[in-house]
């Protein structure tokens, strides 16, 4: 194991992306658009929606320090709920509230631009591919580059993450239950808990299980991680070679666009791995072709439910805990991954997430059967001199040091979970019911968010950017040179994909 200095820990940057979903106070869907007060979603660098026009993301910048960024996602939220319509909330859970029916549910728009056009195809196509309900499920995206990092290190890391991780959805996952609406007309392996509400007893992350992000296409996917090369060429091929289920969708119909092609991924974010090679890109870029001529700049956890107890979804704890495991992913030996590991993988985190609490949970390591609680008290051994050096580069303290130790009750004792906490509070304090508990958390949140004053020139900040934004949109609209369907055959031509 190699080791890094003070100063390239104290230089760690991480963001935070955090979706939600705006709900109405009895807990259903709101249909209202996007707030014109909080700008242009396709153009604002801090507010934004992800698949639905109901569904919020926030997005912080960059940070060195752990709580520089939680009090940019908080200053964030206040400025939000000052400005959303009347009494909406934004819903806690990363399973989402009452939905109605599927095509009810509202996909982003994005204005008249060609680009703003694209995106909103583009999540028809999701809803055609995947339906809509799968994709209103929420969570939190955490981004981090290490200082001296190369592309090789960074897919090193990855394997490491994609063995272990996970753990971090039986420490942090908070989605052992669903409203019922969520499931209707589908197959599934829960239980009905209460009306309106199925579970797993011992689930950890539904969200990352079978019922959440998952793919029968993409499955079909071999993805490696060994390497820049292999991983690039493996998307390429995703996102240029037809697939047949896809074709029978269709681009066209009635003159209204589906989807943006008929390739098995219409883009790169269309790929649902739990952990991404990440680079910041240029107006017009494909992510593809950035990796491909720059290499890795950061990696983007995908895995992450939202913490239902925590106003913004995310605390400084797990915040730490996760610089703690990535950089232990970093600095562990990395061998190359194989089709059988990425199997056995895959069937790990399926098990975590439907039972990762049940007694005596046995899990694969190589060869061998381990139980969860042995191979995580390992782990958690392993990252403790890392978290002693993130805590002595920051100056002492033991804020690091405490998030592993708190994670080390966790793996003692399954009730200490998120998941078994918001199972007992839906028992203690909600008849069981999944959508009772998150509405009530949601208000809660919602209560503490709107009491806390703005910063020192935060309201004015966000009304420039707001605006800002606004005029950015409209000058796409107007800078616009050919029709969406040149555009759309131009952006997806498989040359710009290459270097």
């Amino acid at each position: 194991m190699r080791s890094l200095a003070p100063e390239i820990l104290r230089g760690i940057r991480r963001g935070i992306e955090k979706e939600s979903l705006r709900v109405r106070p009895d807990g259903s869907l709101a249909s209202t658009p996007h707030a014109p007060a909080l700008g242009a979603a396709l153009t604002h660098p801090h507010i934004t929606t992800d698949f639905s026009e109901s569904q919020l993301e926030l997005i912080t910048g960059p940070h060195e320090r752990v709580d520089a960024c939680l009090e940019e996602l908080t200053e964030i939220h206040k400025v939000v709920y000052r400005t959303m319509g009347g009494d909406e909330l934004m819903w806690a859970g990363s399973m989402p509230c009452n939905l109605p029916a599927d095509d009810s549910i509202p996909i982003g728009r994005y204005g008249k631009s060609n680009v703003g056009r694209a995106k909103n195809v583009y999540r028809m196509g999701l809803s055609h591919r995947y339906g809509r309900r799968m994709q209103t499920i929420s969570g939190i995206h955490y981004n981090l580059s290490i200082p001296g990092t190369t592309s090789e290190q960074y897919f090193a890391l990855i394997r490491n993450f994609r063995r272990r991780s996970w753990l971090l959805l039986y420490l942090f996952g908070a989605s052992p239950a669903v409203c019922s609406s969520f499931v209707a007309g589908r197959q599934h392996e829960l239980q009905e808990l209460a009306p309106g509400t199925m579970y797993a007893l011992h689930g950890t992350s539904l969200r990352m299980g079978r019922l959440g992000y998952q793919s029968e296409a993409q499955a079909s996917l071999a993805v490696s991680y060994n390497s820049l090369k292999s991983y690039t060429a493996s998307l390429y091929d995703a996102l240029t070679k037809p697939y047949e289920p896809y074709e029978k969708i269709g681009i066209l119909k009635n003159n209204e666009y589906l989807q943006l092609n008929t390739t098995l991924l219409q883009i790169e974010n269309e790929f649902y791995s739990t952990v991404r090679p990440k680079r910041r890109i240029k107006r017009g870029e494909r992510p593809l072709h950035a990796l491909r001529e720059r290499g890795v700049e950061y990696v983007e956890v995908r895995l992450m439910d939202l913490d239902p107890f925590v106003a913004i979804g995310i605390g400084a704890s797990t915040m730490r805990f996760l610089d703690v495991f990535l950089l232990h992913c970093l600095l562990d030996e990395s061998p190359d991954d194989t089709p059988e590991e990425i199997a056995a993988l895959s069937r790990n985190q399926q098990a975590v997430a439907l039972k990762g609490r049940e007694p005596g949970l046995q899990l694969e390591r190589g060869k061998e059967k381990i139980t969860l609680m042995a191979w995580g008290r390992h782990l958690l051994d392993a990252c403790l001199p890392i978290a002693k050096a993130l805590d002595a580069a920051h100056g002492g303290g033991t804020a690091y040091l405490d998030a592993l130790m708190g994670a080390a009750v966790i793996i003692s004792n399954p009730n200490a979970a998120p998941s078994a906490r918001v199972l007992h509070a839906m028992a203690r304090n909600h008849a069981n019911s999944y959508v009772r508990f998150a509405l009530a958390e949601s208000m809660l949140h919602a209560g503490s968010l709107r009491s806390l004053a703005l910063g020192p020139g935060s309201k004015e900040r966000f009304e420039r950017l707001a605006t800002e934004s606004l005029a950015e949109q409209r000058r796409l609209e107007a800078a616009d040179k050919v029709d969406f369907e040149t555009f759309r055959k131009q952006y997806l031509s498989p040359d710009l994909l290459r270097v």
